[in-house]
C-alpha cells in the first residue's frame, strides 16, 4: 500500500513570520501549531490505496512591539520576563519565542499626499523623503516603493532597493488636487503589501506624509485600517499641517499610525521633518517579537484585540491593537 501526504493549514494575519524554518512562505501571521490529527481515505488515483491526511491548525501569533521609558527613549535590552500579553483580553496559552529583532529586512512603502492642501512644504517634504530613503534602504537587503496620491494614486516607483531610482521618483511627484488617504493607504496595502510573499520574515511599513483630511476616498478610516492590519503593515504618519493647531486631520493620522502599532509625527518648522524621518529610522530597528499561542482560540473570522504591557514602572509598549482571525 502507498501513501500520499497533504497538510491542510489555516492561516491568519501577523506582523511577521517565524524565521525557524518552520514556515517558508507565510502570507499571514499564524503558523504551525502542536493540535494536529491524522486520518486515512480512499485515494482516488488507485482504489486500493489510501490517502494519509495530515490536518494541521495553525494557531500562533508573531507581534513585533516597541518598549519605550518615560523619557521616549527605545528600551533594548528587555526579556520576555519583563511583560504582560493578552489576547482577546486573556492571558496567552504559552509563549513560543522572545527574541530583539534590529535588523530585519524592510519592505516598506512611501505614501506622498500631493493634493493642493500640502503645497505649502511640498519641496522641503521631498528632500527630506528623498534623504530618508537614501540613509535606509540598503542594497540588496530592503525594498521600498513610492506612490504619489491625491484623488488617484500614482505608482510613481514600484519596489526596488535602488535608492537613486527611489530618489528620482519622488522628485518626480508633482501638487494638485483633492485628497483621497484612506483609498491610498487600502489601495497600497492590497495591493502591494498583503499580496508579498517574501521567502524570508520581513518588516513591513507604511511611510504616510499628508495632512490627514481626506475628502475623496471610496473606503472608510475603518476599512483601510483593517486591510494595514490583514497586511501586516505598520503605518508611521507625518503630518503636512503647518498650522500649528491640533486640526481633525492630525487625528486621523494618530488613529491611524496607533491602530497599527506606528506612530504620527508633527513637525511643526520644516527642520524637524527630517527629525521624523530620523526617528521612524531609528524604530523600525529597535523592535521585540513575541510569537504565542493563543488561550481559547476559535477560526471564526472574527477580529480579536491584543495587549502588551510591561511590568517596569515607566515602561511603554506600543503595538498594533489586534488582527483579524480566518473563517474555517
Amino acid at each position: 500500500m502507498k501513501y500520499t501526504t497533504s497538510i491542510f493549514g489555516l492561516l491568519i494575519l501577523s506582523m511577521l513570520a517565524i524565521p525557524n524554518g518552520r514556515a517558508q512562505n507565510p502570507p499571514a501571521a499564524y503558523m504551525a501549531s502542536s493540535n494536529s490529527a491524522l486520518s486515512t481515505s480512499p485515494s482516488t488515483d488507485d482504489p486500493g490505496d489510501s490517502v494519509l491526511t495530515i490536518r494541521k491548525r495553525v494557531d500562533e501569533v508573531n507581534v513585533l512591539f516597541i518598549a519605550t521609558d518615560k523619557h521616549g527613549k527605545f528600551v533594548r535590552n528587555l526579556g520576555q520576563n519583563d511583560f504582560n500579553f493578552f489576547d482577546d483580553h486573556k492571558p496567552v496559552e504559552s509563549i513560543v519565542a522572545f527574541r530583539r529583532e534590529t535588523d530585519l529586512p524592510l519592505k516598506m512603502g512611501l505614501l506622498v499626499d500631493v493634493s493642493g492642501s500640502v503645497r505649502t512644504r511640498f519641496d522641503f517634504e521631498q528632500d527630506a523623503a528623498t534623504g530618508f530613503l537614501q540613509h535606509t534602504i540598503r542594497a540588496g537587503f530592503d525594498q521600498a516603493f513610492v506612490m504619489g496620491f491625491n484623488v488617484h494614486q500614482q505608482l510613481a516607483q514600484d519596489f526596488t532597493d535602488n535608492v537613486t531610482a527611489l530618489s528620482r521618483s519622488v522628485g518626480s511627484l508633482r501638487d494638485g488636487g483633492g485628497t483621497a488617504l484612506y483609498d491610498a493607504i487600502y489601495n497600497a496595502c492590497h495591493d502591494k503589501l498583503l499580496k508579498d510573499q517574501s521567502d524570508h520574515p520581513v518588516r513591513k511599513a507604511l511611510i504616510v506624509l499628508s495632512d490627514g483630511d481626506d475628502n475623496q476616498s471610496e473606503h472608510s478610516q475603518a476599512q483601510a485600517i483593517e486591510m494595514a492590519q490583514r497586511a501586516e503593515v505598520i503605518i508611521f504618519a507625518i503630518s503636512t499641517d503647518d498650522s500649528g493647531l491640533i486640526l481633525r486631520g492630525d487625528k486621523t493620522l494618530e488613529r491611524l499610525a496607533d491602530a497599527t502599532g506606528g506612530r504620527a509625527f508633527f513637525p511643526f518648522k520644516m527642520k524637524d521633518i527630517k527629525n521624523s524621518f530620523a526617528a521612524i529610522e531609528d524604530e523600525l530597528r529597535s523592535q521585540y517579537v513575541v510569537s504565542y499561542h493563543p488561550a481559547n482560540f476559535d477560526a471564526d473570522g472574527r477580529y480579536r484585540s491584543i495587549e502588551i504591557s510591561a511590568l517596569k514602572k515607566d515602561l511603554q509598549v506600543r503595538a498594533r491593537k489586534g488582527y483579524y482571525a480566518p473563517r474555517q
